[in-house]
């Protein structure tokens, strides 16, 4: 058998035994090496957190930044060079939370990069939080008396903004999350997966057993074209639909910028005047 690419030996994972992270990181690791990418023209961007860990376990370019901070990040370098398979992941708290104002204005711009969230409903990495999409009820140590506020609905937000691909998968769903992931990479413009995961140690509201009882997978008739119908399936909460709710060809950021229009090569690649640069970075504000 041929030994997969991808795959970092030697890692020292952090994580607790039992955690949704490990089944990620292998379906991960598995999704990249069946779409026969190359590991040095892959990057993975991340924040800070547990789900943000995984950029290290793999065989890629990686990018660990400021927590909430990906994906400007992951903009950045697919603008520098659209060459590049970019992939944005972090966790619930960091993307929805600390970069909630980054994944409203990511979505906006569409670039080519796919954005993978893992969704446990908690903040696992500083022990327990109540993060955005936790659900009413929940009990943490700074909510004793359980969580009071509406959960934050990312895929919701994401078809309002007309995102280009809306998604969500469950790792304990193999074969059907690593083939929404292959989606996802594939599509040419920004595509969110929300990918939900049990917290084993800071979360036993949301376990296993209750991802499996509270999902359901879209209807086999369900239209991905049909903005109005993937509204109404991503804001049902019981139960949470899972598969690709919708995906729509748009223009992509990155090929809109007028250095990209004139020369298609990487940035390190061009002789660019300060002139130039200074309208490559004003197109992000």
């Amino acid at each position: 058998m041929t030994a997969n690419p991808f795959i970092r030996e030697g890692c020292d994972i952090a994580w607790c035994p039992g955690c949704g992270n490990f089944g990620i990181l292998k379906l991960m690791s598995e999704a990249l090496a069946e779409l026969k990418l190359d590991p040095q023209q892959t990057v993975m961007v991340s924040g800070i957190g547990q789900a943000a860990k995984i950029p290290q376990y793999l065989q890629t370019h990686f990018f660990n930044g400021l927590h909430g901070r990906a994906l400007p990040v992951a903009t950045a370098i697919k603008a520098s060079n659209p060459t590049l398979t970019v992939i944005a992941e972090s966790g619930d708290g960091d993307m929805y939370g600390e970069g909630g104002n980054h994944f409203i204005h990511c979505i906006r711009r569409n670039p080519d990069l796919t954005n993978i969230v893992h969704n446990n409903m908690v903040y696992g990495l500083t022990k327990g939080q109540a993060s955005p999409t936790s659900q009413r009820g929940f009990a943490t140590p700074l909510q004793p008396a359980g969580v009071i506020l509406e959960p934050f609905n990312p895929l919701g937000v994401a078809i309002s903004l007309d995102a280009s691909f809306v998604a969500r998968a469950f790792v304990g769903h193999k074969e059907q999350t690593r083939d929404i992931l292959q989606q996802a990479i594939r599509h040419r413009g920004y595509a969110l997966v929300d990918l939900l995961q049990p917290c084993v140690t800071f979360n036993k509201l949301n376990s296993y057993q209750w991802f499996e009882a509270n999902t359901r997978y879209l209807d086999p008739d369900h239209d991905p074209g049909d903005r109005s119908q993937a509204f109404t399936r991503a804001i049902e909460e019981d139960p949470l639909r899972l598969g690709v709710f919708y995906r729509k060809d748009k223009p992509v950021f990155e090929e809109q910028l007028d250095g990209f229009k004139t020369d298609k090569r990487p940035l390190y690649q061009r002789q660019v005047d300060l002139a130039e640069l200074g309208k490559l970075v004003g197109e992000f504000t």
